[in-house]
C-alpha cells in the first residue's frame, strides 16, 4: 500500500520522514474538521433534544446534555465504521487508518469514539491529546496513540 519499510505496530502506514506529504497540514485539518462536525452535531442533537424536551412537558431538557452526546458518539462512530473518516474529516481530505494501514471498522471507529469522548470530558486530557498530535511523530491524539491508528490525508486506493 506505501512505500514503508518501518516495522511495528505504525508497519503499515506512510513513513512520515520519507512520505510527509501524508501528514503536512493534517493537525489544522483535524481542527477544521472537528469544528464542521460540531457543526453537524448541534444542527442535528439541539432541535431534537428540543423536540423531547417539549413533547415530555419540559422533563426531557434535563437530558438535553446526554442526547446531544449520544447524537454525536454515533454520528462520529457510524461515519468512521463507514469510510474512516467523518463528513467533517472527508470535506478536509484527511481520513483514519489502523497501524496496518487498514480503514475503521465499526468496533475500531466505536472505540476511538468512546476514547475521545472520555478525553474530551475532562480539559486537561483533551489538552493533551491536542499536545501529543502536534508532539508525536505520526501526528496522533490519546484515542489514536492508544489504539495505534492516526489521521492522514485521504490516500487514492
Amino acid at each position: 500500500m506505501y512505500a514503508s519499510d518501518v516495522t511495528g505496530p505504525m508497519s503499515g502506514l506512510p513513513d512520515p520522514v520519507r512520505e510527509p506529504e501524508f501528514y503536512r497540514g493534517v493537525p489544522m485539518r483535524r481542527f477544521v474538521a472537528w469544528l464542521i462536525d460540531l457543526v453537524i452535531v448541534i444542527a442535528i442533537g439541539v432541535p431534537l433534544a428540543l423536540v423531547f424536551g417539549v413533547f415530555t412537558l419540559g422533563f426531557g431538557f434535563a437530558l438535553f446534555p446526554a442526547i446531544v452526546t449520544a447524537i454525536a458518539f454515533a454520528y462520529r462512530t457510524l461515519t468512521l465504521a463507514n469510510g474512516s473518516a467523518t463528513w467533517g474529516m472527508k470535506f478536509c481530505g484527511i481520513e483514519f487508518r489502523r497501524g496496518d494501514g487498514s480503514r475503521f471498522d465499526l468496533p475500531t471507529a466505536g472505540l476511538h469514539t468512546l476514547i475521545q469522548t472520555v478525553a474530551f470530558t475532562f480539559f486537561v486530557l483533551q489538552m493533551i491529546s491536542c499536545a501529543t498530535i502536534l508532539a508525536t511523530r505520526y501526528g496522533q491524539s490519546l484515542p489514536d496513540l492508544i489504539l495505534g491508528t492516526t489521521a492522514l490525508h485521504r490516500p487514492v486506493d
